[in-house]
């Protein structure tokens, strides 16, 4: 099977070329901060002391949401594996629904199509917006996850007298997170990216508190450059927090 994603490439110690492309990206993005910082504090300075909350906001968002999409995820992808018609049909209709809508789209339609009918602050908006899109994701995750678990595991479980959702509690899902650990981290890189896009609902995250100081300066390129700079050094750096976890995770199997 072949697995292509939005999240950041996790850099391995196996794929030689892919490692030295991390190293060389995370350490450049670090020193041209570090370079412009130093020999450029004007902007370059004015703009690091300008966008640390926008980080804090883009990181509350974050977190938040793919906490909601984990939990809606497991349902959904326990739905999708239930031999109940009608549950399986409509986890599986909402996977294909919400993944066919762009998130974008799905951010407007909470956010202004719904506030016509419930005022929702922006912030939540956002969360839910990129919650239950995520969520769709991660119902195929979980869903891959616990069907990679030999059947034999839920049939021994049921032998010891264990009801179906007992087995599921204690004995598959257990086993099934260790390996969804690492597809779930990557989306949470895919999705720490996409936290950009709540800006256009006037949520002071990273990249918004960099379109204030741009349009306040009319310092574009030099802002930009540096918003650009600062995703770089976060998404990379968590794409290696990734990369360390599965070699733990294959270092205990």
């Amino acid at each position: 099977m072949i697995a292509v994603t939005d999240g950041g490439a996790i850099p391995t110690r196996g794929d030689t070329g892919l490692f030295t492309a991390w190293r060389v990206a995370f350490v450049g993005a670090i020193a041209v901060v570090i370079y412009l910082v130093l020999f450029r504090p004007d902007p370059y300075l004015k703009i690091l002391r300008f966008v640390p909350d926008g980080i804090l906001v883009t990181f509350e968002v974050t977190i938040e949401a793919i906490l909601v999409a984990l939990v809606i995820g497991l349902f959904a992808g326990l739905g999708r594996i239930s031999k109940n018609r009608f549950i399986n049909g409509a986890a599986s209709l909402y996977v294909e629904v919400v993944r066919g809508i762009p998130l974008l789209v799905q951010l407007f339609y909470i956010y202004y199509a719904l506030g016509r009918l419930v005022n929702l602050p922006a912030t939540v908006s956002a969360v839910i917006a990129m919650a239950v899109c995520y969520g769709a994701y991660m119902a195929e995750i979980f869903r891959a996850g616990i069907e990679s678990i030999p059947k034999g595991q839920m049939e021994a479980a049921r032998s010891l007298g264990m009801t179906s959702s007992q087995a599921m509690r204690h004995v598959i899902l257990p086993q099934a997170i260790k390996t969804i650990l690492p597809p779930i981290g990557n989306e949470f890189v895919a999705l720490l990216k996409d936290s950009s896009l709540v800006s256009i609902l006037a949520v002071s995250d990273l990249l918004r508190r960099g379109r204030e100081f741009a349009s306040e300066s009319f310092t574009y390129f030099e802002t930009y450059t540096m918003v650009a700079l600062i995703y770089l050094i976060i998404t990379l750096f968590f794409s290696k927090l990734i990369s360390l976890m599965e070699d733990k995770i294959r270092a205990d199997q």
